[in-house]
């Protein structure tokens, strides 16, 4: 074998330890966003979490984003992304303030981000209590967020990752969480961009959309490239019929934004199609 094909097998071996770890090229200016409901891993079949977490890892991997905001996130499920894709951590607590049912988790590209400080509050009267509910749905709501900084230019945003009810008749407290998600954004420092992900269990033809869009630009509409079916819930059948899930930004630029449809035969990464965004700090900034 001659030395060049040494190298060339050196080259390509180096490049696979790379995507494996979930590394891609630095981006200039940019930061990449991801809202991905990884529904509980609770399905049988061809569906279940022990199946397709390789394929939700080989699509995260693919795009490499630097922030993902999930929900439905189970700690084992979380656990297993970032033995897939070790170039990720991963912050969160559940719903009820322990590890045991759903997170809000936050995963962060450990090479292209510092974590500064995160936490969380619930969407209730009683935000700093854990577990807490009121408005009327079965089930604790709440929010994780975090502010990061990019190592290169030390930029740093904040990024709120949420799950609304879903029950037609929970319409009144989504939009008490929209309400509080809207003041909870007003008192950040108005310097600082932010980013809002989450499944929000209603369309954007909602009075929820327009009360957050009062402060927040849409990606899938601010977007001047749109790539992706609009809808995002799908059911496992690859066939979405609702736009729920939204990635909202304030104090950046909206470059593009897509749907991710990756599939397996009748394997699906998840009941939804996550969603990405490409943004950028203005040039003026």
């Amino acid at each position: 074998m001659s030395r060049l094909t040494w190298i060339s097998l050196a080259v390509a071996a180096l490049c696979q330890i790379m995507l494996g770890a979930g590394i891609a090229q630095a981006r200039d200016g940019t930061i990449e966003v991801m809202s991905f409901n990884v529904r509980l891993p609770i399905d049988k079949g061809v569906n279940s979490w022990e199946r397709r977490r390789g394929l939700a890892a080989e699509m995260i991997r693919r795009i490499a984003p630097d922030v993902i905001g999930t929900q439905e996130l189970h700690k084992r499920q979380g656990d297993d992304i970032v033995r897939l894709l070790p170039a990720y951590g991963w912050i969160g607590i559940d719903r009820r303030g322990g590890h045991d049912d759903e997170h809000m988790g936050l995963f962060y590209r450990r090479d292209r981000l510092n974590l500064i400080e995160f936490g969380n509050f619930w969407l209730s009267d009683t935000p700093d209590v854990p577990g807490s509910i009121s408005w009327g749905h079965p089930l604790p709501r709440m929010t994780t967020w975090a502010l990061f900084e990019t190592k290169d230019d030390k930029r740093r945003f904040y990024v709120l990752n949420t799950h609304f009810p879903y029950r037609a008749e929970d319409e009144d407290a989504r939009m008490k969480g929209a309400l509080m998600l809207r003041q909870r954004i007003d008192a950040l420092p108005a310097d600082i961009p932010v980013v809002l992900t989450g499944d929000f269990n209603t369309t954007p033809d909602s009075q929820i959309h327009a009360a957050l869009t009062e402060r927040l630009a849409d990606v899938r509409i601010a977007a001047p490239s749109r790539s992706g079916p609009d809808d995002t819930f799908h059911n496992f059948t690859g066939k979405a019929d609702r736009r729920i899930d939204w990635i909202l930004t304030r104090g950046l630029d909206v470059r593009s934004t897509q749907t991710v449809t990756d599939h397996r035969g009748e394997m699906q990464t998840s009941d939804h199609f996550p969603i990405v965004a490409t943004l950028a700090w203005p040039t003026s900034r």
